[in-house]
């Protein structure tokens, strides 16, 4: 959600993250990462008795990373207040993850968020973010029903059927079409790494090819995709512009190491 929040401000969003961070140093840090990226921090709540959370990255010879992902955080523990719901009534588009719901309270918290976006007609964006062992089938299908646009990678599309109780088919289209169909979703994306993205709407069916890149560090590609789908979408961008678009910005990240580059 870091990531995604900090791209989304440098493609333009006035963008607030939800989340929290320890009383010490690195939670300070963390602030500090975020209001440099242009991102509000006033709904980051400090917690005296949690560490901040941290994330171990390695990346291998492609640039394909694997995480090692701290547990019991700060992160894990953030609660729902009126401040908050405050600002989810104020918004044009709200987006979570699969990870941020490993704790009860956040799982609680983005849930009334969801209820309360729908309610207001607001646009619902999940990202999966399907991270072993932080997650079970309910939290992918609860995810699934709370939101209106939904991304995942092709890395992905296997677990996510399972999950939901529908046949994984040769045709990768005919299970993102019954994804779709199953959750009356208004928008479905799945990214394909270097070889692009599809976008499914219910009678629009779009492939965007790879945009070539050299590879330094995947890490953070999806995060500005999704990113950058929000913010087209919001614009009420043509759909094939919002994928060419949302592709070249993660083909960019890709070419730089980290996840925000400098």
């Amino acid at each position: 959600p870091g990531n995604y929040a900090c791209h989304a401000a440098r493609l333009g969003g006035e963008v607030y993250m939800v989340s929290g961070v320890g009383a010490g140093e690195r939670g300070t840090a963390a602030l500090e990462v975020l209001k440099g990226q242009g991102v509000k921090d006033e709904l980051v709540q400090r917690l005296e008795n949690y560490p901040t959370g941290i994330v171990t990255v390695e990346v291998d010879e492609g640039g394909k990373p694997t995480f090692e992902i701290g547990e019991d955080a700060a992160w894990d523990h953030w609660e729902w207040n009126q401040a908050i719901e405050e600002k989810v009534r104020q918004a044009d588009a709200v987006c979570y993850g699969t990870l941020g719901q490993r704790g009860q309270k956040p799982r609680e918290g983005i849930r009334k968020a969801m209820e309360v976006a729908k309610e207001d007609g607001i646009m619902r964006v999940h990202d999966v973010n399907l991270r072993p062992p932080f997650f079970d089938d309910a939290v992918i299908r609860d995810s699934l029903g709370l939101c209106s646009v939904y991304k995942l990678s092709d890395d992905e599309l296997e677990r996510v059927c399972q999950a939901c109780g529908i046949p994984l088919s040769d045709d990768p289209f005919e299970s993102l079409r019954a994804i779709l169909e199953k959750y009356a979703l208004e928008v479905l994306v799945m990214t394909k790494g270097a070889e692009g993205a599809v976008l499914l709407t219910s009678d629009f069916t779009y492939e965007q090819p790879g945009v070539k890149a050299t590879i330094v560090d995947t890490v953070g590609a999806g995060d500005s995709f999704t990113a950058a789908l929000t913010l087209g979408l919001l614009r009420k961008d043509p759909f094939p512009d919002i994928l060419r678009h949302a592709c070249e910005v993660a083909a960019q990240v890709c070419s730089h190491a980290g996840a925000v580059p400098a």
